[in-house]
């Protein structure tokens, strides 16, 4: 029963929707950047391009020579399995840092995606409404306050309506039903 339970939980999560939907949200505030950018590239266009006609082949050339050089000469072979040691020892825990930062934004962008919905259903305003309608009091009250014998009764007459009726069953009426037409 726990593979049902675990199916069952994973496919009623929302999350998974809510995190397209808010990287979809991202996605489109990204791309209203896009003309910007697009306008800062060609005003920097004509300086990069001067600077990369400029540049000496030949110095680059022998600048990554050296620098090559340099990190081979550094080499020591005995510390070279040390180094590769610790390096993997970093690597696991960067991997794990790394994971936690993945769910981490993994939320975050699921919880934008869950405004970002509601926004677009429209239940962002509503429950605005909801809320002011909780907090503002009622203006059919007031105006009742202020007259004599009439608003006790007006209160009485309100009241009634409010109270619970209780249910009807119909259930019963149908089964009555069916079991008359299968006696027949």
């Amino acid at each position: 029963m726990a593979i049902a339970d675990d199916l069952k939980k994973t496919l009623t999560d929302p999350t998974p929707l809510y995190f397209a939907a808010g990287t979809a949200d991202l996605a489109v505030q990204q791309a209203k950047k896009v003309p910007e950018l697009i306008e800062q590239l060609r005003a920097e266009a004509p300086a990069r391009i001067e600077a990369v006609k400029n540049t000496d082949p030949k110095a680059v050339q022998e600048a990554l020579t050296a620098k090559v050089a340099e990190v081979f000469g550094a080499i020591d072979p005995k510390k070279l399995g040390e180094t590769a040691q610790d390096l993997a020892l970093r690597g696991v825990g960067v991997a794990a840092e790394y994971a936690v930062r993945a769910k981490e934004t993994y939320d975050k962008v699921a919880e934008h995606g869950e405004q970002a919905v509601r926004t677009w259903r429209g239940e962002f305003s509503e429950e605005i409404v909801d809320i002011a309608v909780a907090v503002e009091p009622q203006p059919a009250a007031e105006p009742a306050a202020a007259s004599g014998s009439e608003p006790v009764a007006a209160a009485s007459d309100e009241e009634k309506p409010a109270a619970k009726k209780p249910a009807v069953r119909r259930n019963s009426a149908k089964k009555a039903a069916v079991t008359a037409d299968d006696a027949s």
